[in-house]
């Protein structure tokens, strides 16, 4: 039966802007200088007549979601920008008013298709791959969730009950769900504070020494500036994962360089994340890194709280790449291959402990993987896509929300800041970092919370 909470779309606009770097962003051996945001508003009307509107947006990032051979990075940009507009008018489809869930649910059937028919219009040699598909319908679905949250005068992560879904989570998952609904696995009001992962990329300079061209923008331009300005205490380390002797080097100039600057400031509890971007080509590649580096320097790798996705994406053609052993020694998280609940059970078989959740992936996406990850117990993080501005609320607000999560990452502040000027005003505490946390307990408004 339908609610008077149910939602329908009237109307849908879509915007594209561009989003130029303060510095070039290395990872995964591709390097990335500027990316577009996805701006999406959405207008609904509920079962009682009333309207609002709802917004969404997110950074194109075809860099981390589409890498290719036979795709230049342009045509890939451009190809998710299409598959972006394409699915907004997806929503037309939607045979009735309902919980944003369902009509994501009912809309995502048809991404692989649709990825298939933007590339055959553009004459690319592959579709558009479902990672990407994703990250470019992530603006829709958050614009969905905030506007039933706003036409409803609620939270959006409080209308994730029996009273406003009109399905429980087997419907979406599988019966290990049944009778259970999102309420159970989000919290009723945002965490206060939650640490800032701060990003250490492989061109990042980390002294003064290796300053050959002074940006000159007043912000920091080295990671000790970064610590002292912002009080950090969890830094994301990029590595290449092919590469053993610069990765193991890389991590141990990193601590020199943190434990001086943590020093300075009187903070003796700091940690670490190391992702890899999907390069290394096996599990000993891991667990070479990480005897080494215990060897050379115990206290870098005591430091390391989690990794992120070492090997390559395609988990269904690489079952050899499992992480079980690897997992013993510090929590491995999936992150690339995390496309849907198939993914995540596959990665926990294969040895995955950890999942990183994002935004890019879909609101709904991101929700479904948190309460899966929570059932089997499995580590939780939440990373971002270089998120500024109102995509890094979003994705904050999403884990602000999720009870385990362990720490947010945003780094849109270091290499894309111009988007964060407005919201800034808005919500100082989310910005303006001075003991490498975010005040997330102000997200605490009607959708998605700002």
């Amino acid at each position: 039966m339908s609610k008077p909470t149910d939602i329908r779309v009237v109307d849908a606009n879509i915007s594209f802007d561009p989003c130029p770097f303060r510095t070039p962003l290395k990872f995964g051996g591709r390097v990335m200088t500027d990316s577009r945001l996805i701006n999406v508003e959405l207008t609904v009307e509920n079962g009682r007549g009333e309207h609002a509107v709802g917004f969404g947006s997110m950074p194109v990032g075809n860099i981390w979601a589409w890498p290719s051979a036979a795709v230049e990075p342009e045509q890939a940009e451009k190809a998710m920008m299409d598959f972006s507009e394409r699915a907004l008018r997806l929503l037309d489809l939607v045979p009735e008013p309902g919980h944003p869930v369902d009509a994501v649910f009912y809309v995502s059937a048809e991404y692989a298709h649709l990825g298939k028919t933007v590339s055959q219009t553009m004459k690319l040699p592959e579709p558009v791959p479902p990672l990407a598909q994703l990250v470019a319908a992530s603006p829709i679905d958050a614009a969905l969730h905030d506007a039933f949250g706003r036409v409803n005068r609620v939270n959006s992560y409080n209308a994730l009950s029996e009273a406003f879904m009109n399905h429980d989570l087997s419907e979406y998952l599988d019966e290990q769900f049944a009778g259970e609904y999102l309420d159970q696995y989000t919290l009723r009001e945002p965490k206060e504070r939650m640490p800032l992962y701060h990003l250490v990329g492989a061109l990042d300079l980390l002294t003064d020494a290796e300053v050959k061209q002074p940006i000159g923008d007043g912000l920091p331009e080295t990671l000790a500036e970064w610590i002292a300005a912002d009080g950090l205490t969890h830094l994301k380390i990029k590595l290449n994962g092919d590469d053993l002797d610069w990765d193991v080097n890389r991590v141990i100039a990193i601590d020199e360089v943190a434990a001086e600057a943590q020093a300075a400031r009187g903070c003796d509890a700091w940690y670490y994340s190391t992702d890899f971007n999907e390069k290394c080509e096996n599990e000993e590649y891991v667990l070479g890194f990480l005897a080494r580096l215990q060897e050379r320097r115990p206290q870098a790798y005591d430091r390391i709280q989690y990794i992120e996705q070492p090997t390559h994406r395609d988990l269904e053609s690489h079952p050899d790449n499992t992480m079980h052993r690897a997992a013993e020694k510090k929590p491995v998280v999936i992150d690339e291959s995390l496309i849907d609940y198939e993914a995540l059970l596959l990665a926990r078989e294969q040895g995955y402990s950890g999942v990183a959740l994002k935004a890019c992936k879909g609101q709904t996406e991101a929700l479904f993987a948190a309460a899966a990850a929570q059932k089997f117990g499995m580590f939780l993080c939440v990373q971002d896509l270089t998120c500024p501005g109102y995509s890094f609320l979003h994705s904050a607000s999403l884990a602000a929300r999720v009870p385990t999560v362990a720490g947010i990452e945003g780094n849109g502040r270091q290499f894309c800041p111009g988007p964060n000027k407005k919201w800034a005003h808005l919500f100082p505490s989310m910005f303006n970092i001075t003991d490498g946390t975010v005040g997330t307990g102000v997200l605490n408004g009607i959708g998605l919370g700002f």
